[in-house]
């Protein structure tokens, strides 16, 4: 595979990563830094399998995943903005120091983020191209983006407070709504 395009396919990749964690980053507690290496990492790791995944499923699956993958990282993308709405909503303490970075809501993250990298495994494992390197390269942007993006989310918090959840929220609901609008009208 060509670098140039690598490098603008990493990036391109890593958008929605970075997006994601802007708004994860204005959701997140204060002062720790474990948060912004667990969003980053996951994020990275997931960037970097996913197409490796989709190389290895081949055309063969490729016509199943396309009918639905959309859907998926729209549920994914929704369910966690909507908890974030609701947690801005929360006055309660407990949903103040709710962490978007753990259990569960990091996994869905990781996964409704990286669906458009497996879907390029698909589409490069057609041109039998070697993945290992443009792999690595779109798992490491990934994870560098979702750090920027979550440094800002953390200065919004700073300036915005909960709003910045809410905002965060519904810019992740908004993520999937976009999936949603290139799939299936465009």
């Amino acid at each position: 595979m060509d670098w140039p395009l690598v490098l603008l396919l990493a990036p391109s990749l890593g958008m929605d990563a970075f997006a994601v964690a802007l708004a994860v980053g204005a959701a997140t507690p204060p002062g720790s830094r474990r948060p912004l290496f667990r969003l980053s990492f996951h994020f990275g790791l997931f960037q970097f399998l996913m197409p490796m995944l989709g190389w290895l499923t081949g055309a063969t699956m490729r016509q199943f995943i396309e009918a639905y993958d959309h859907w998926v990282a729209f549920l994914l993308l929704a369910w966690v903005g909507a908890r974030m709405v609701r947690s801005a909503w929360d006055k309660s303490e407990a949903t103040l120091t709710s962490d978007p970075t753990r259990g569960i809501s990091l996994v869905v993250l990781s996964i409704a983020t990286s669906i458009d990298a497996l879907a390029v495994g698909l589409s490069l494992a057609m041109l039998q191209v070697n993945l290992w390197l443009p792999s690595l390269v779109i798992g490491v942007v990934a994870a560098g983006m979702t750090l920027t993006g979550m440094l800002l989310g953390r200065r919004l918090k700073d300036v915005w407070g909960r709003g910045a959840e809410f905002v965060g929220g519904v810019i992740l609901i908004g993520i999937g709504l976009r999936v949603l609008w290139t799939h299936l009208v465009v």
